[in-house]
């Protein structure tokens, strides 16, 4: 039995010396695993389209077992973030997530749009800080820890002072601050960007301006907030940050 679906590389493995088993997120179908036999030869017709974060339309046959890749054609390439060992890292990381908080064959449209979308703004050269940090909110839902972010976690006040308990799971008001002696306390432009990255298109995203302050503490948030919830470890992240630490010159 042939399928033809659209999909995204998000992870290959080697397997003996000239295939290769690719991991795509597709449109139709959600996470499939499929065997390339001869991906790995230089002359292979399917060399290309089994490259990482690659989005194409692709031939695959179903069995029992693991499927296989009969033919492909790429769509996007994504070649400009493959040259850049920056947009690499952070395609990288987001691949990682999405391939450890999503189960094989389940089909969920909303994740394929959101990755090769921002997989598009990546390419396209939108700051990549930001993006990730969009992606990572956007996630939580799929991770099943979702944030409280329209109000306060606690009494359900939405005006005052706020501070983010990454305890609770969510905001956290001036009246209630006792209950979390370990809250967070960002800036009110920090918890602005958390709600509106929570709630929004991300096709409707236009030009972004965040001050590194703000970066910085957003990324302080998501990434304790994924440490206490997510119960995940991804090697990308290791890697991300160690290769932050050195200015990007792209």
């Amino acid at each position: 039995m042939y399928s033809k679906t659209e999909g995204i590389v998000i992870r290959t493995n080697d397997y003996g010396e000239t295939n290769k088993v690719v991991t795509l997120y597709t449109r139709d179908l959600g996470k499939i695993a499929v065997m390339a036999r001869g991906a790995k030869k230089p002359k292979s017709r399917l060399t290309s389209v089994t490259q990482l974060f690659t989005y194409g339309s692709y031939l695959v046959q179903k069995g029992n077992g693991m499927g296989a890749m009969q033919q492909g054609e790429i769509i996007q390439s994504f070649r400009s973030i493959r040259e850049d060992i920056f947009k690499t890292a952070y395609a990288a990381y987001i691949a990682e997530l999405t391939d450890k908080l999503t189960e094989e064959k389940r089909s969920n449209p909303f994740i394929f749009e959101l990755l090769n979308q921002t997989l598009m703004y990546m390419h396209e050269g939108v700051d990549i800080d930001i993006l990730l940090n969009i992606y990572q909110i956007k996630m939580l839902d799929v991770a099943g820890i979702p944030p409280h972010v329209d109000s306060c976690v606690n009494c359900g006040h939405t005006e005052g002072t706020f501070a983010f308990s990454v305890r609770e799971g969510g905001f956290l008001c001036h009246r209630c601050f006792s209950i979390d002696p370990y809250r967070m306390a960002v800036s009110a432009a920090t918890l602005k960007l958390i709600r509106i990255f929570y709630t929004f298109d991300i096709a409707r995203l236009g030009d972004v301006s965040v001050q590194q302050k703000t970066k910085n503490e957003l990324k302080e948030l998501i990434n304790a907030y994924y440490d206490a919830h997510s119960g995940i470890y991804l090697k990308s992240r290791r890697f991300l940050e160690q290769l932050t630490h050195f200015p990007n010159e792209s």
